[in-house]
């Protein structure tokens, strides 16, 4: 019998996905952060890495502020 904090196996598999996929989205905004020039880059490079480390936030905001087009 399962208790109130135990997670049904679906639901531990959707948050394993959705764990996977959040460190993917750090992972690529990390990467094209680390392969763009600086003058491609609002603000400079060094103050992004500890706004990509905040989940979700950090990564959606380098890709739709942090990069100049």
């Amino acid at each position: 019998m399962m208790t109130k904090t135990e997670l049904a196996p679906g639901a531990k598999a959707g948050l394993g996905v959705l764990g996977l996929v959040q460190v993917a989205f750090a992972f690529l905004a990390f990467w094209d952060l680390s392969h763009r020039d600086a003058e491609e880059v609002r603000g400079p490079k060094a103050a992004w890495i500890p706004a990509i480390l905040v989940n979700w936030i950090g990564p959606a905001s380098y890709f739709l502020f942090g990069i100049r087009r």
